[in-house]
């Protein structure tokens, strides 16, 4: 199946501020802070890698004309959250209006190999990471009563695959969190939802796992082909938009394979 052309900004986002977790290299973070900066976005973008973070800064500004504002935050770390916070009240005098939860952690183990710090690690990067986020920007988004959040969850958040218990254990809290978190926020007219990728090429992918196994995850898509990061991204400046503005804790798939 053809890749499609690369969507022409429409200024979904135009005004808006935006804050995006995990967004250096070539994965979905970066797609999508990307995406926010085309649609019209100011933007903080973070990253635990600095070289990374730099690259994918110059990247947007080369893209967009403009180079947002970075920081380098361990989403696992409380003091290294509360530091983000600060620098984006700071950066953008107020709560961001868009707040992407996009750190994760993955990896293969069989459930009777795994170590208790491999199962709490992916845990911790992937779930409560979102949880630690949201505990830190949502009252000051609450107290502006306006905000979204949107999470990075995955379809094995639903499905089953070997070797994967702690990531897809991981993923399903995400789409809880979302769901019970979003219950809370509404009376603050304050939005959350996550999107539910299945694969997605990005050269990291591409670099760790084998062509085999990227082969056999094609085909089980309807279209024979893994998503473009980008296309993942479209769906997150969606969710951002005033487009998406009666939608609130949903999980929304962002896959072409067959139920």
């Amino acid at each position: 199946m053809t890749i499609p052309a690369y969507p022409k900004p429409h200024n979904l986002l135009a005004g808006k501020t935006a804050l995006v977790t995990a967004a250096a290299g070539t994965g979905i973070g970066f797609a999508g802070a990307k995406r926010c900066a085309e649609e019209g976005a100011t933007l903080l973008i973070s990253d635990i890698h600095e070289r990374r973070l730099s690259e994918a800064a110059q990247a947007i500004q080369d893209a967009v004309g403009k180079r947002p504002a970075m920081m380098l935050c361990d989403v696992t770390k409380e003091d290294q959250v509360q530091a983000l916070k600060a620098a984006a009240l700071k950066e953008f005098g107020a709560a961001p209006d868009i707040l992407i939860n996009n750190a994760g952690l993955g990896g293969s183990t069989a459930v009777v190999d795994m170590t208790d710090d491999q199962w709490g690690r992916v845990i911790d990067v992937s779930l409560t990471s979102v949880f630690r986020m949201c505990r830190a920007f949502l009252p000051a988004m609450y107290e502006r009563k306006t905000g979204v959040v949107i999470n990075n969850a995955s379809v094995l958040g639903w499905r089953a695959q070997a070797l994967q218990s702690h990531y897809a254990a991981a993923k399903a809290g995400v789409m809880a969190f979302t769901r019970c978190a979003a219950i809370e926020a509404a009376e603050h007219n304050v939005r959350i939802n996550a999107v539910s990728p299945s694969i997605a090429m990005h050269a990291f992918l591409a670099k760790v796992t084998t062509e085999e196994q990227l082969d056999q995850l094609s085909r089980q898509e309807a279209f024979g082909r893994p998503a473009e990061v980008w296309e993942i991204a479209n769906v997150m400046v969606f969710l951002a938009s005033d487009l998406s503005s009666y939608m609130t804790g949903e999980v929304v798939s962002v896959s072409s394979q067959r139920a």
